[in-house]
């Protein structure tokens, strides 16, 4: 495919405009133009990069790939939250694990509108739209030009795991190097250079995840981006992840009695900060835990005895990761909550709460999983 870009506008001769040329020796500002080669027709591809410092003509070479109606502008509604604008007549749980894909997990995000989400949110937004859609060819300009670069890695990877699965073709245009090797896109043209470069085979940048035991002095750090507003959990034991000494992640760890089969370990309030997610480091970090449990380890809730480990979430991408994988069996899906009235009175008769308290009285859909460890 021939890329052939001739800009052109009014060549201006006021005082300044002739100053400046004056004093830089430039002649006009009036014409750009580029000419690039891109063997890209007949084959087989999902992500495409166009990267290049900025006035270098990213955005009409991506006009002319596909055309420019390709150009993804999606316009968001003001008065419904992007839960609703995102494919409004899909199906809701195809949203919402678009959503989680490209690491918008922060379900609170979910109920604002476009408008007043933070740039990173608006970032992953308009992907998780964008995977939601699936147009066959789409062409993104600015590609995490307006995110820190932390987000813009992470979130590099999270879409490009995520549109792959779509079957569609997408053409990125950025001005940052830096997300190449998380992208790892089917071919990259940098028109710095003016080079095309073909399969992305640069090795994926590692992260070590450090895993700490503590109690729940850094729960507050965590606490805002949890779905749930509940009490901490009694008698239990949290773990941090952590990368670089940042904290990442975060899990509290129980134990539940099950009757004559005895004790296993109950886990809950896990939580991947904003930045992070989309990465798998969640998953990653509970499986991990919960491995800890089974074996007896150190680390365990319990050191030196086996327990299995139950987790109970309401997230659909969490449940949908968790079914996926063969280390978790689901054990109950219910689709609304516990009798309230019943939970207090129980509550009472334990002496464990005031009158009025108690669990349940919601359409709180739990879907609870059990680690099995690897087959």
């Amino acid at each position: 495919m021939r890329i052939r870009v001739d800009n052109r506008c009014d060549d201006f001769d006021s005082y300044r405009a002739a100053r400046v040329k004056s004093l830089f020796n430039a002649e006009s500002g009036a014409n750009f133009s580029l000419d690039a080669e891109l063997p890209i027709e007949g084959s087989d591809w999902s992500i495409g990069v166009v990267v290049g410092p900025s006035g270098s003509g990213k955005t009409s070479m991506g006009w002319q790939v596909f055309g420019p109606e390709a150009l993804y502008e999606p316009e968001w509604p003001a008065d419904r939250p992007i839960v609703d604008a995102i494919a409004a007549d899909g199906d809701f749980n195809a949203v919402t694990a678009a959503l989680a894909a490209v690491g918008l997990g922060d379900v609170p995000a979910w109920l604002r509108p476009y408008a007043v989400l933070s740039n990173g949110e608006k970032f992953r937004a308009t992907l998780a739209r964008l995977v939601a859609e699936a147009p066959e060819q789409a062409v993104v300009d600015e590609f995490t030009s307006v995110v820190d670069r932390q987000i813009a890695k992470i979130g590099a990877l999270a879409f490009s795991k995520a549109w792959r699965r779509t079957g569609g073709q997408v053409v990125l245009l950025s001005c940052h190097y830096d997300i190449l090797d998380w992208l790892q896109p089917d071919w990259v043209y940098d028109t710095a250079t003016a080079k095309f470069h073909g399969r992305w085979l640069q090795q994926r940048p590692r992260f070590e995840l450090d895993i700490w035991q503590t109690d729940w002095r850094y729960w507050p750090l965590f606490e805002p981006h949890h779905y749930l507003k509940v009490p901490r959990m009694i008698a239990s034991r949290c773990y941090v992840g952590t990368v670089d000494d940042e904290p990442v992640c975060h899990l509290a760890v129980g134990t539940k009695n099950v009757g004559r089969k005895g004790v296993e370990a109950r886990a809950c309030r896990l939580v991947v900060m904003p930045e992070w997610q989309g990465a798998g480091v969640g998953l990653r970090f509970l499986n991990q835990i919960c491995q800890w449990q089974l074996e007896g380890h150190e680390s365990a809730r319990l050191p030196g005895r086996r327990l299995t480990t139950i987790f109970h979430t309401s997230h659909p991408g969490l449940c949908a990761a968790l079914r996926r994988s063969p280390q978790w069996r689901q054990v109950s899906a219910s689709l609304h909550g516990a009798n309230k009235r019943r939970s207090a009175a129980s509550m009472q008769r334990s002496n464990q709460s005031r009158i009025g308290s108690g669990y349940g009285g919601h359409f709180r859909a739990v879907q609870g999983f059990r680690y099995v460890g690897a087959a």
